[in-house]
């Protein structure tokens, strides 16, 4: 897909964003729609009912829900319409997933279902849910992101935010939730994600906006479809008035972000992980022996390599190949505290494989789940040398082929250093018999050829790579 300008310029900065762990998440109820959960509107259909309202005609639905309330002078029903809504197992969407899977550690939400925690477990990450006030001044230790359900969480429905009274209510009810809610909004850039202008929670979450701060937050805004049971007149009128809800947007800080199809979010959300992923590079390596370079030059390669990355704004992941991770380490270290002002320890990310078996697992599914997680942090991969001594001999490392199988199947970018021989010659075999991997950035191929003579200077090899990844992010 092509973005527009302004699509273009919200990815680039909110990766920037993502970089400086800057970013956050506001979910709305179409979030989770996909998955099978109910709109608003769906989940009220049969409290209209039961008030004589048709559901088609009603647009204050807080108020809808209250009148219920009202009415049965209770909240059982709303209660057990929340549990039998959002208590179905659910398979988290593709969006769910792509932003599980980048760095946010802030999210908050109106929705009741469990998805977003859900979608962090499946990624590996520790979510610390925070849906009552009793919660908020409780770290759950580890943590890796924090999720606000402001609403309340289906697991304890019966005191969920549903009508008007409690929404009048909740600047001094949940002033805690509001406290930190005010906070992030100054402190982070948002990305509000599965609102629409019939979602009843819209307009309160946006009356907390006003901050003394003006910080730019982004909100996805389907196009006005236009109805064909609606007259002309009438489609211009839906569309006139999306126009000025709109740009009322922008008075909240708001940047809207137009699209299409709900599809587009996907293809947009992807597109940020793509370029995030290209932020971070995976180097994989092992060397018994070091062949024609000899073991000072090589070294000096990774080395500089390594430094060039970090000083290029890279994080490297590694994972301590023998012969190879100390010189990934030594040079990524040596320009961290070279300018400590600019770059941070946290570019170095070091994964080193477990030597023994846990909990009667076999080492070798241990290892390849390890590989996948690892490759899966970054979105280039680099491979130098790999080979290893098996008994006296000295044998290609199958760990580095696996590793460039796993890199393809994730779809990362292959840059394989042949010059160094070993499993990076297979490896170019490999890439080279299948061209289509490099269909998005044609002249890659031409880098991969070039870095494959043995006898070009391995101080032009990193030029040749560096210029390359910096290519690549553009």
């Amino acid at each position: 897909m092509k973005f527009n300008g302004e699509i273009n310029s919200f990815i680039r900065d909110f990766v920037k964003d993502l970089s400086e762990n800057n970013a956050a998440i506001f979910a709305g109820a179409g979030l989770s729609k996909p998955c099978g959960f109910v709109n608003w509107k769906e989940l009220l259909a049969d409290i209209a009912e039961e008030l004589e309202l048709k559901i088609d005609l009603e647009d204050d639905l807080i108020s809808l829900a209250q009148y219920h309330v009202n009415k049965t002078k209770g909240t059982a029903k709303l209660t057990r319409k929340i549990v039998e809504e959002f208590s179905h197992q659910a398979e988290p969407s593709d969006n769910h997933k792509i932003l599980s899977r980048l760095p946010i550690r802030t999210y908050w939400t109106t929705n009741y279902d469990t998805l977003i925690e859900d979608s962090l477990k499946k990624a590996y990450k520790v979510a610390d849910v925070k849906h009552k006030l009793s919660q908020l001044n409780v770290t759950r230790p580890k943590r890796d992101a924090v999720v606000y359900k402001m609403h309340g969480c289906v697991s304890d429905a019966a005191h969920a935010i549903l009508y008007k009274q409690q929404y009048e209510t909740y600047y001094r009810d949940h002033e805690p939730f509001v406290t930190a809610l005010s906070g992030d909004l100054v402190s982070k850039t948002f990305l509000f994600i599965g609102f629409s202008f019939t979602d009843p929670n819209l307009d309160y979450v946006l009356s907390r906006l006003h901050t003394s701060t003006i910080k730019t937050h982004y909100c996805f805004v389907k196009r006005e479809d236009a109805d064909p049971r609606d007259d002309e007149e009438t489609q211009q009128y839906k569309r006139r008035k999306q126009d000025f809800r709109v740009e009322d947007l922008r008075r909240y800080g708001i940047q809207p972000l137009l699209v299409d199809n709900y599809s587009d979010i996907t293809e947009i959300l992807e597109e940020i992980e793509r370029r995030y992923l290209k932020k971070t590079v995976f180097i994989s390596g092992s060397a018994e022996s070091y062949g024609a370079w000899g073991k000072d030059e090589a070294l000096k390669f990774i080395h500089n390599l390594s430094s060039v990355l970090v000083l290029k704004d890279r994080r490297i992941v590694n994972g301590f190949g023998w012969g190879i991770g100390s010189a990934v380490i030594n040079g990524a270290l040596d320009a961290i505290y070279q300018h400590p002002e600019k770059f941070s320890e946290d570019q170095l990310v070091m994964r080193p494989f477990p030597q023994f078996a846990s909990s009667d697992q076999d080492l070798k599914v241990l290892w390849e789940e390890y590989r996948q997680r690892m490759i899966g942090l970054a979105g280039i991969s680099i491979f130098v040398f790999g080979n290893k001594l098996d008994g006296e001999e000295i044998v290609i490392a199958n760990g580095a082929i696996r590793e460039a199988e796993i890199s393809i199947e994730q779809n990362r970018i292959v840059i394989p250093v042949a010059a160094t021989g070993f499993a990076a010659a297979e490896i170019y075999k490999l890439v080279k018999a299948k061209p289509e991997l490099y269909d998005s950035h044609k002249w890659l191929l031409t880098v991969i050829d070039e870095i494959a003579d043995p006898e070009l200077p391995w101080t032009t090899i990193v030029k040749k790579i560096s210029e390359a990844i910096i290519k690549l992010d553009r």
